[in-house]
């Protein structure tokens, strides 16, 4: 087995809850309204530093696709899969793209907080 190279991502991202490795950038999210089995799900256009599982047939709540499992190429999580074909042409759109599981990723905020910034305080 080689050694795993992690792409490292410039901007907002979303990274492995388990092992902390960037999985996606926040401007690549199509939608926040994916439901999985655990919950809540991301839709995206891109993600990095994972691998695919083989096709199968899945049969969803939009009908039946065939998928592949997304997995973390560090720690191995599964973090949810992709869209390899969609059989009902309304969700065409999906092929191609990635779903991730929002209970097995973190969102980054270190560019969301401002440690420098001081409680401004009135003259009552």
């Amino acid at each position: 087995m080689g050694r795993v190279f992690v792409v490292e991502l410039e901007g907002k991202a979303y990274r492995c809850r388990l092992c902390d490795s960037p999985l996606a950038l926040a401007d690549d999210v199509l939608s926040r309204t994916f439901n999985c089995r655990q919950g809540r799900a991301y839709l995206f256009s891109n993600v990095v530093n994972v691998t695919l599982g083989p096709e199968e047939e899945r049969l969803m709540l939009s009908g039946l696709h065939t998928v592949e499992d997304i997995f973390c190429c560090c720690c191995g999580q599964i973090l949810g899969w992709k869209y390899v074909i969609a059989h009902d042409k309304n969700q065409k759109y999906k092929e191609g793209k990635f779903v991730l599981e929002r209970w097995r990723i973190d969102e980054d905020v270190g560019d969301e907080l401002n440690l420098d910034a001081r409680p401004v305080s009135s003259d009552d």
